[in-house]
C-alpha cells in the first residue's frame, strides 16, 4: 500500500520554507452538517507513525493519531456552515473553511499544501495544490484525520438534538436510513437545502 511521505515538505524546506501547513477538508458529500477543514504543521522531528488518508484508517486509529497530532504538531480546525454551503456552493464553502483553518494557525505558515487542484480564493500565502494530497503528503494526511475526527464529533452531537436520521453513524451522508428519515421526519435546520435530495423534499408538491 502506498503511504504518504514527507518528500514534498523536505523539498520545500530545502527551498527555504520552514513552516509548511497541510490542509484538507471533509464533508463535501453529506446532506447535513457543516464542511470542516483542518490545517496542520508537523514537527519534522516528531511525525506520528502511520499517518494516512483518513478514509483508509479505522476510527480507533484516527482517534489515536489525532491525539498524537495535538501533542506534537500545530493544529487548527474551522467549519463553513450549512448557510454558507447553500449560499456559495459546497466548493466555495469548503475553501472558506480552509482559509479559516490556515488563518487560525499561530504563528502562520510560510507555505501551504492544499489537497485538490485549486488554491482557495482569499488564501494570501504561498500555496501549492496537491491532487490526491492525502495519499502523497503526510501533512495533508494529518489534516484529513483532524478534520474527520472534528466533523464526526459535530455530527454525533447534532444526532442527539435530531434523533432518527442516524447521523451518529452516517455522519450526514445520504445513507438509506438518512434518506428515509428525510422523507418521514422532514428537513432540519442542519440540512443543506441546495443539495438535490433535500431540495426535492422541501419543494415536492
Amino acid at each position: 500500500m502506498e503511504m504518504p511521505d514527507f518528500r514534498l515538505e523536505t523539498d520545500l524546506h530545502q527551498r527555504g520554507f520552514l513552516r509548511i501547513a497541510g490542509v484538507d477538508e471533509v464533508g463535501r458529500g453529506p446532506l447535513a452538517g457543516p464542511v470542516t477543514a483542518a490545517a496542520v504543521i508537523l514537527d519534522p522531528h516528531v511525525i506520528p507513525n502511520g499517518l494516512n488518508d483518513s478514509k483508509k484508517l479505522t476510527e480507533k486509529r484516527r482517534v489515536h493519531l489525532e491525539q498524537k497530532l495535538r501533542e506534537t504538531a500545530q493544529v487548527a480546525v474551522a467549519d463553513a456552515s450549512v448557510e454558507e454551503i447553500d449560499e456559495y456552493n459546497i466548493l466555495r464553502a469548503s475553501h472558506r473553511a480552509m482559509v479559516r483553518a490556515v488563518a487560525a494557525l499561530d504563528p502562520q505558515p510560510d507555505m501551504v499544501l492544499i489537497d485538490g487542484n485549486m488554491i482557495p480564493h482569499g488564501l494570501n500565502l504561498p500555496a501549492q495544490p496537491v491532487i490526491k494530497g492525502d495519499t502523497k503528503s503526510v501533512s495533508i494526511a494529518a489534516a484529513s484525520i483532524v478534520a474527520k475526527i472534528w466533523r464526526d464529533r459535530v455530527m454525533v452531537d447534532l444526532a442527539q438534538q435530531h434523533p432518527g436520521y442516524g447521523w451518529e453513524t452516517n455522519k450526514g451522508y445520504p445513507s438509506k436510513e438518512h434518506r428515509q428519515a428525510l422523507r418521514n421526519l422532514g428537513v432540519t435546520p442542519h440540512h443543506r437545502r441546495s443539495f438535490k435530495p433535500v431540495h426535492n423534499i422541501l419543494y415536492q408538491e
